[in-house]
């Protein structure tokens, strides 16, 4: 019986919203229109993110070994792209005027003056422990003017990417000039043991997640199909709020209170309706990802393996957006007052839950107050099956969020409607 009078409360759901078109068209074509729209804007940024080369500016006055070991480092490295047709002063205008970054500036005689320097100091060191021979004369080390390399920068870099340049380039041409040190000493000995193969005691070796080719950080694609899926599931709040305000209006909550139907069971019959929306939607979107993308030079949604836990995050991220609808459209008493303070309530939780701006690039405090959005643990709960190859079990602490922000959602609602028709 109580499942008849659930079936009869489904039904009623989609005769409601078989009225409200406009409703309709809304919850799923607005989100593909966003997802679509964002994704091209927010590409490029993501593959800045993910390492693509940045422009800069390369000087070489000294066109020499030190000049062209710093080149090569700065070539081979994933993040440099180098720009050579520039002379400093218009090197200076291009970077302090935004056109790039950064430029670095080589000085003339480096390689020379380097050279000197060392075997200078060597035959000094060799000396003093009298192992030169009587054919050598001592060599009093000449005056050498310290060299400068010249870095500027855009004044609104970054601070941390001045430092990892500034810290970049001085390990550089200290590297360099360790080998050239190990080679003055092998001349001025006479050895013939290769002292610049000699490997350094201590070296960095970084340890990542065993995920085949899947990478940490999202791209665009992988942030913006599970976001955005999200901001549509959560805005079924504002057609959810609104029928259940249009019910108190004209007096279908009355009967429903007065019949023999429990009122759980108008509750669940909602639940269940627009559940099956919230999974229509996530499909679409996904639809989106896999289909269309590709067909407009952005990476492919890879759903391999993963739709039975994405599906599971859907369907508990649905439940936190329905019970937050039928709270606010159980305090209503307007459509006035549900339909905006929904809309603008969603846009304030996607906001601070990372839909719009990924919640790794907020600032830290931002970091932290993301963590009380039910879309954020939604999103992170999608980050980890797509980024982390995580099952059910690596997902069970969001879905369990979810699901308890549904019970006290819909709590709240029921002890609130209860005290209301008890006045």
């Amino acid at each position: 019986m109580l499942l008849y009078k659930l079936w009869r409360s489904f039904i009623k759901e989609i005769l409601l919203l078989k009225r409200d078109i406009g409703g309709i068209v809304i919850i799923f074509v607005m989100p593909l229109l966003l997802i679509i729209t964002v994704t091209l804007i927010q590409d490029s940024t993501f593959k800045n993110l993910e390492g693509s080369k940045i422009p800069i500016i390369f000087i070489d006055n000294d066109k020499s070994e030190v000049s062209k070991s710093i080149k090569q480092e700065l070539e081979n490295s994933k993040t440099f792209q180098l720009l050579t047709n520039y002379d400093e002063k218009s090197a200076q205008e291009a970077v302090f005027g935004g056109d790039y970054q950064m430029a670095i500036v080589i000085p003339q005689n480096l390689t020379k003056d380097l050279n000197s320097n060392i075997e200078s100091k060597v035959q000094t060191i060799v000396s003093s422990f009298g192992l030169e021979s009587d054919s050598v004369a001592i060599q009093k080390p000449a005056a050498i003017k310290a060299k400068e390399i010249h870095l500027y920068f855009d004044p609104a870099t970054n601070a941390g990417f001045k430092n990892s340049v500034m810290n970049s380039v001085n390990k550089m041409v200290f590297e360099i000039e360790n080998k050239k040190i190990y080679k003055a000493f092998q001349d001025q000995l006479g050895t013939t043991e290769n002292l610049e193969e000699n490997k350094n005691l201590i070296s960095f070796k970084e340890i990542t997640p065993k995920k085949g080719e899947m990478e940490v950080m999202p791209n665009s694609v992988q942030h913006n199909v599970p976001a955005w899926a999200l901001f549509a599931i959560f805005f079924i709040v504002v057609p959810l709020s609104i029928n259940l305000v249009k019910e108190k209006s004209q007096g279908t909550s009355v009967r429903i209170r007065t019949s023999p139907t429990p009122y759980f069971i108008h509750i669940l019959g909602k639940t269940f309706t627009y559940l099956i929306i919230c999974i229509i939607q996530f499909l679409l979107m996904v639809a989106v990802g896999v289909y269309l993308f590709p067909y407009m030079d952005l990476p492919q949604f890879d759903v391999t393996g993963k739709m039975f836990q994405l599906l599971a995050v859907t369907l508990f991220s649905g439940l936190a957006a329905i019970g937050f609808g039928i709270l606010l459209g159980t305090i209503a008493n307007t459509q006035e007052q549900s339909a905006p303070f929904g809309a603008t309530s969603v846009v304030v939780l996607a906001a601070i839950g990372g839909i719009w701006v990924p919640v790794f690039l907020m600032p830290e405090f931002m970091q932290t107050v993301a963590k009380f959005s039910p879309m954020n643990w939604g999103l992170n709960a999608y980050y980890d099956i797509i980024l982390r190859n995580s099952g059910i079990g690596g997902i069970t602490k969001e879905l369990t969020f979810l699901f308890l922000f549904y019970l006290a959602m819909v709590t709240i609602s029921l002890i609130y409607e209860r005290k209301l028709h008890s006045i």
